[in-house]
């Protein structure tokens, strides 16, 4: 070889050597965090929860595809809280979830879970690591009671936030709704025996009971069970003008389907439990057909304003979102915002400085500007109603066009 060739031959190598090197720094130089998801993504409610994910996932992916919050990648631990053993959201999973999260140290914050069952698993584990979980569908109010804080949050602050309100509003407004707008006088009031279906029929039948409406009984529906027409006839026979059931949807579908055999004429209610695609889908028409739900939230999908939102989700994922959809794209946008935040001060993206960071924070979202008080619950407080309108121009498990929005349950003022 002569001198030329060998001159170039180095000179290529030297050119290789420097761009692997070049190619290497650059990796080290990307910076990233992960964020853990936990919903029941198998079982009762799974299809629910699939939105929920691919609402807090498209926020991501669009964090990420801009940059990263503060530069930072966000990778996405995502975590199943279902077992087929429960048939649905299983707390010991939501448990076993929780430490897996904590473990992993790349993980700064969580969005999750869907459940309040679930909730009450996670936080004290959560908690004594300063990890933040932002959830946009868990309504139990005792997760962020301060009355209970020596059992939720051990660790001191505020771990459990949300982009929905809780059921001390949820479940009294829905009894404002049917005693104002539906004239209900009598109701017979049903649970789940769940942390949410209990919660929820307490602060609706206490409310129920302040303004006048008879409440006949309270009884229970074993998710597991697989047959409630003996309650559902000792209904009928007190004559109840309305029943109220504070259910997820595993308990749920079962019952829309035999309360249509056993009380067809009765008004029949039940909070964000049951606004599922898996009630749509599992009792099927005509038995989900006027059933009233309520979510925790504003109701936005026939909002123009989030009309390119929908169009994004819908070209992500080749479905329509439903109302928790937005509020887990607000949910991921809180931690996303917080990420960015702490990495703004130059210091390490941490676990406690990202809770610090939501914890002060005021976000835009689809929702508007959320801001959370000392106990990570929202300053709105508005309650969402529907009943279930059969359309036949859309799919029968097409929960935005089959769960009409009646509007804005009335506020306790007392």
């Amino acid at each position: 070889m002569d001198s030329s060739r060998r001159a170039l031959t180095k000179l290529i190598g030297s050119a290789t050597i420097a761009s692997l090197f070049r190619s290497r720094a650059a990796r080290s130089e990307t910076r990233s965090v992960s964020v853990g998801i936990t919903l029941p993504l198998t079982g009762a409610g799974a299809e629910d929860a699939v939105n929920i994910l691919h609402g807090a996932v498209l926020a991501i992916e669009e964090a990420n595809a801009a940059g990263g919050p503060g530069g930072y990648q966000v990778q996405i631990e995502t975590l199943d809280n279902a077992t087929a053993t429960a048939g649905q959201y299983d707390p010991m999973q939501a448990a076993v979830n929780a430490r897996r999260l904590v473990i992993d140290k790349s993980v700064v914050g969580a969005i999750g879970p869907m459940n309040s069952g679930s909730g009450k698993a996670m936080a004290a584990i959560l908690s004594q690591s300063d990890l933040a979980t932002v959830t946009p569908s868990s309504t139990n109010p005792d997760l962020t009671d301060p009355k209970y804080a020596a059992q939720y949050r051990p660790g001191g602050k505020a771990i459990y936030f949300r982009t929905v309100t809780t059921d001390s509003y949820q479940g009294p407004n829905m009894a404002n709704f049917m005693a104002q707008q539906l004239k209900v006088k009598s109701v017979f009031v049903l649970d789940d025996s769940g942390a949410y279906g209990v919660g929820i029929a307490d602060a609706f039948q206490a409310r129920a009971a302040k303004i006048g409406i008879n409440v006949l009984g309270r009884d229970r529906v074993d998710p597991l069970a697989a047959d409630y027409r003996s309650v559902l006839t000792k209904v009928r026979g007190l004559d109840a003008q309305a029943l109220y059931c504070g259910s997820s949807a595993l308990a749920g579908i079962k019952l829309v389907k035999q309360s249509y055999e056993i009380v067809p004429n009765m008004i029949k209610a039940g909070g964000d439990g049951l606004h599922q695609v898996s009630v749509l889908g599992g009792a099927g028409f005509p038995a989900a057909e006027g059933w009233y739900t309520t979510i925790a939230a504003p109701h936005m999908l026939d909002d123009n304003v989030v009309q390119p939102w929908m169009d994004r989700y819908y070209k992500r994922w080749g479905t329509r979102p439903a109302d928790y959809s937005i509020t887990a794209y607000d949910a991921a946008q809180v931690v996303l915002a917080a990420i960015a935040a702490v990495a703004k001060t130059n210091q390490p993206v941490t676990r406690a400085a990202v809770r610090d960071a939501i914890q002060s924070g005021r976000v835009k979202t689809l929702q508007g500007d959320l801001a959370f008080d000392a106990n990570g619950d929202l300053e709105s407080h508005v309650v969402s109603v529907f009943q279930v309108k059969f359309d036949p121009s859309y799919p029968p498990t097409d929960v935005v066009h089959q769960f009409k929005y009646v509007g804005a349950a009335p506020a306790d003022a007392s």
